[in-house]
């Protein structure tokens, strides 16, 4: 095994026992780093001979040498099938997003169009979350042109209400605007049946799953009667929501599988890059297309990464049809067709076609994620090149050895040590990256000492780019003079790594300060390589004052529940578990506040007078 030459270190033995006890079952394992932090999570049919195999004296790549490295232990779990394993290995990599697995590139929801059919006048929403609460779910949507041209077809076709009504035992006062306006059949006044809002809600349903042509015979069968009445207002809006319904229809007009429905899904793989293309066929015709990118660390084949995205990414979207087509043979192709089959409630089967008209559906979808894997790394590569001149005038200011690609600032906000929080911007190429921004709550520090605050922030940041978590920047800059910079060097080196180029800007002359030289140096306030280290400056002063105005206004507000008589730390517990924050506390009403255990009404009372800054006759006295 990998660790068994040279000395053997307690890693090394603890590595072994876990090996020697791993059972020849099912189940599901996590390899975890000395952090306690989960590296990778896999799934096995025997856990022995799987876990075993990473731990040859050749590893299969150097990937997989670099993960094998950082595993200090070893967790598994036992189940009782190869499809639980699955299910299971799919919610841990959704739960934690290991560094080694196979995820998306990007982490949001992805949205969905709802159809609320579990309400009595169903309405169509947006949303990124998919609930088990009998309602429809249409998507998701990678396009957000796609989502917006369905919605407004949707809108402009079928009347449906928009309010949030509990209908039919709430109901505004009168119609709506978007009832004046033609959008909504103002079911909550009665100007429509129920039967025929559902018949109405049927269509929907039908658009939303690519047929249209009922519809679209309905409505103009409907702008003929109009005109024949010399109703020729209505007649136009008939004819304009004809033409809504063909031009979503054209974008449909390609046909295959003889009428039926099918998803056809290809995978494209550039080492650590992938991308996952489906084409997605209703009645015969390509109604869309989405596309993944994922992130592939360990390199893995084609086959691996499609596998993985099926597993963890796949199912989750919720509406298959009951024919899925794969680019690729899969290890679990079994497995996903019994979950998928679970999901829906009806025989999904998954196939790998070799010929006709299906297997040229699948070299369509192969040749989009191409081309789309292409587009990606093309654009990454030009990103690189479009440097901004500021930047390399910053570089060469500076003197600094590298073109500082990645450059971050750190800042402290405080009221006389209340409320201390520190906050980092993060530039790429001259630019703000958001997702790179960190925020930080001050732990330790008592009193106002910016100095031991900036050691915190800048130590605990530093901490993760020594384990490998975050990337080692080409500049530092922190926000203050001498004392914080001196600050942010001791907690880089107490961190364990190589001092990057560090430098302090002072707020009121805007000076920097080098380490290792006594007095300031002044840049030309016309210097584009000064703006450029004010801006980075600027944005983390930015976001630490927002995030120091957060944390004072929730402790604020929780100091103010401490405050009310007869509300001792008891109480506050009780009102936080149950509301989950003070300004939700303040915002609760008496009936509210008087169901929790240990609040009566009277305190209740006590409670939103005070949070309102009323004094209560307790109080007064």
């Amino acid at each position: 095994m990998v660790f068994q030459t040279g000395k053997r270190t307690s890693r090394d033995k603890l590595i072994e026992e876990k090996l020697s006890t791993l059972p020849s079952k099912p189940g599901v394992y996590t390899m975890l780093d000395s952090g306690g932090k989960i590296l990778y999570v896999g799934k096995a049919k025997k856990l022995s001979s799987r876990v075993r195999s990473y731990f040859r004296s050749s590893p299969a790549s150097l990937k997989i040498a670099s993960l094998v490295g950082r595993i200090v232990d070893i967790e598994y779990i036992v189940t009782d099938s190869e499809v639980e394993a699955l299910i299971l290995e799919s919610n841990l990599i959704k739960e934690h997003r290991p560094r080694y697995n196979v995820n998306l590139k990007d982490d949001k929801r992805y949205p969905y169009l709802k159809v609320t059919v579990n309400e009595p006048f169903p309405r169509v929403l947006v949303t990124r979350r998919y609930l088990s609460d009998g309602a429809r779910y249409y998507g998701p949507y990678t396009n957000a042109g796609a989502l917006r041209t369905t919605l407004e077809v949707l809108r402009k076709v079928f009347p449906l209400r928009s309010c949030s009504h509990n209908l039919p035992e709430k109901r505004g006062a009168r119609e709506c605007l978007n009832f004046y306006l033609g959008k909504c059949s103002s079911p909550c006044h009665g100007h429509i049946s129920r039967e025929d809002y559902a018949a109405m809600v049927a269509e929907v349903i039908q658009f939303l799953e690519g047929k249209t042509e009922g519809i679209a015979r309905r409505l103009k069968e409907q702008m003929r009667k109009a005109s024949i009445q010399f109703d020729f207002e209505l007649a136009a809006r008939y004819r304009d929501q004809l033409a809504a319904v063909r031009k979503v229809s054209e974008r449909q007009k390609m046909h295959a599988l003889g009428g039926g429905d099918g998803d056809f899904l290809a995978v494209s793989v550039d080492g650590s890059d992938a991308c996952v293309v489906i084409l997605k066929i209703r009645s015969g015709k390509l109604i869309g297309s989405e596309h993944r990118y994922l992130k592939n660390s360990l390199r893995e084949p084609p086959s691996t990464v499609l596998n993985a995205f099926i597993g963890q990414h796949y199912i989750s979207d919720r509406e298959y049809p009951g024919e899925v087509y794969l680019s690729q043979d899969i290890e679990d192709r079994e497995s996903l067709e019994e979950i998928l089959s679970q999901v829906t409630g009806r025989r999904v089967k998954i196939h790998v076609p070799g010929r006709g008209d299906k297997a040229r559906l699948i070299g369509m979808a192969e040749k989009n994620s191409h081309l789309l894997l292409e587009e990606l790394i093309m654009r990454r590569e030009q990103a690189r090149q479009r440097v901004p001149e500021a930047l390399l005038g910053l570089q060469k200011t500076l003197k600094l050895p590298r073109l500082p690609r990645l450059a971050v600032c750190f800042d402290v906000s405080t009221i006389q040590g209340q409320y201390a929080v520190a906050a980092m911007s993060y530039f790429r190429n001259g630019y703000p990256y958001k997702a790179g921004y960190r925020r930080f709550r001050i732990r330790h520090q008592r009193g106002q000492d910016d100095f031991a605050m900036m050691n915190e922030a800048v130590h605990r940041y530093f901490e993760r780019v020594a384990k490998g978590e975050l990337d080692m920047p080409q500049l530092v800059v922190i926000d203050g003079g001498k004392g914080q910079l001196g600050a942010a060097c001791k907690a880089i080196r107490e961190a364990g790594v190589d001092m990057p180029p560090i430098v302090a800007l002072a707020k009121k002359e805007e000076e920097l300060y080098f380490p290792d030289e006594p007095a300031p140096y002044s840049l030309s306030r016309r210097s584009d390589a000064l703006r450029l280290l004010q801006q980075l400056r600027d944005e983390a002063h930015r976001f630490a004052l927002t995030y120091h105005r957060t944390v004072r206004k929730k402790e604020t507000l929780r100091t103010r529940l401490e405050e009310i008589l007869g509300v001792g730390p008891a109480r506050v517990r009780t009102l936080l578990e149950a509301f989950g924050s003070p300004s939700a506390v303040a915002q609760a009403n008496e009936q509210q506040l008087a169901s929790l255990q240990g609040i009566s009404p009277a305190m209740a009372r006590r409670i939103i007078g005070h949070m309102k800054g009323k004094k209560t006759d307790a109080e007064s006295t």
